[in-house]
């Protein structure tokens, strides 16, 4: 009998952190756990064509520590048997659970075919569903990252030194999906019922469709109809039935708790309202450790000491965080305009002290 997996321990509802490309790295999400406490975190989406093609630096993406668990990888694509291979990648480096983007409406990814566009081609987002599920077998029958036939020694390489050391064969790796209410209109209801024909262990479903990208406002009535779909279509005691979480413009867990009753479903992810305040995921005011300027500066120490040491290292994908930690205090507009030209820590610090903020 197969273990349980992670899904199926959590307490409802699930409130956790939604991945967002550019935003979810190892130390915005190492932040979020310390001082929020999600409930599950995602990574920043990863390209499998990417990884097959000798995309080396997208396996930064891949760093995590323990304190994040459970935490999952997503990855994104249009190739089936890439997704095997990194199914096999994403087990080795000891993911708790792999997610499929089906949901991102950047032009770069959906007019490649990749993202949201899958929505549009529901043979193929069914296959890339059941090739990730077999990669996952392949890793828990002996086969491991050397084995991959597209993988070159250079991913090969790095990602056996970023390998944990105690693999659990028998660890329970189970496939999500990430998605959208349709394409330039809501089919949620024939959507839902394709999904579940491949059995994932859950489904996030944004209010949005790939039209709006995230204009307007998320459709948590559509949302709801997925649910409801999921509901008809599965037994309710069965361990193994497909979890729905909604997502799109949620402010708090509170919130997010109150909409995961009212629409009956069994979690929710918080996404922009996480930048630059990982209280939102708290319920009480009275745990807030640090004050966020002060947990700007730990989250750009933690910033440099994870990446500093890599090859092109820059500080500047850290700079819109800074931006965020500091809105709507005194002098916000000055001290971001200072923010956005530091190159690392000592002058992060220097900056916050200049305002009384050190």
């Amino acid at each position: 009998m197969q273990n349980k997996h992670f899904w199926q321990t959590l307490k409802k509802p699930i409130v956790g952190l939604s991945p967002m490309d550019g935003v979810t790295d190892q130390p915005f999400r190492y932040i979020q756990k310390k001082y929020g406490n999600p409930d599950l975190i995602f990574t920043e989406f990863v390209s499998v064509e990417g990884l097959c093609h000798s995309a080396v630096k997208l396996l930064d993406h891949l760093i995590f520590d323990q304190s994040q668990k459970p935490i999952i990888v997503q990855f994104y694509g249009k190739t089936p048997a890439y997704f095997r291979q990194a199914a096999v990648l994403a087990c080795q480096l000891g993911f708790d659970g792999i997610d499929i983007n089906m949901g991102c409406p950047a032009k770069n990814v959906a007019q490649h075919g990749s993202g949201a566009s899958l929505i549009s081609q529901p043979e193929l987002a069914i296959k890339i569903i059941d090739a990730t599920k077999l990669g996952v077998q392949d890793w828990q029958n002996g086969k491991n990252i050397q084995d991959c036939p597209d993988f070159t020694q250079n991913i090969t390489l790095k990602a056996q030194e970023m390998s944990i050391a105690d693999e659990d064969r028998k660890k329970s790796v189970p496939v999500s999906v990430k998605t959208r209410i349709g394409h330039s209109r809501s089919i949620i209801e024939d959507w839902i019922k394709t999904l579940l024909q491949a059995k994932p262990s859950a489904i996030t479903v944004h209010g949005r469709t790939l039209k709006q990208g995230y204009s307007g406002k998320a459709d948590w009535q559509e949302i709801a109809r997925a649910a409801e779909v999921a509901r008809a279509h599965q037994d309710k005691n069965d361990l193994h039935c497909t979890l729905i979480l909604g997502n799109g413009d949620l402010q708090s867990r509170s919130q997010g708790e109150k909409l995961a009753k009212q629409y009956d479903l069994d979690g929710v992810l918080i996404g922009r309202a996480s930048f630059g305040n990982p209280y939102v995921f708290q319920n009480q005011l009275s745990n807030q450790e640090q004050s966020l300027p002060q947990i700007a500066l730990e989250h750009a120490k933690v910033f440099e000491k994870t990446f500093a040491s890599g090859g092109k290292y820059n500080f500047l994908p850290m700079r819109k965080h800074l931006g965020w930690y500091i809105k709507g205090i005194n002098d916000a507009k000055e001290m971001r305009s200072e923010l956005i030209k530091c190159n690392n820590s000592q002058e992060v610090k220097n900056i916050l002290e200049k305002y009384g903020l050190g």
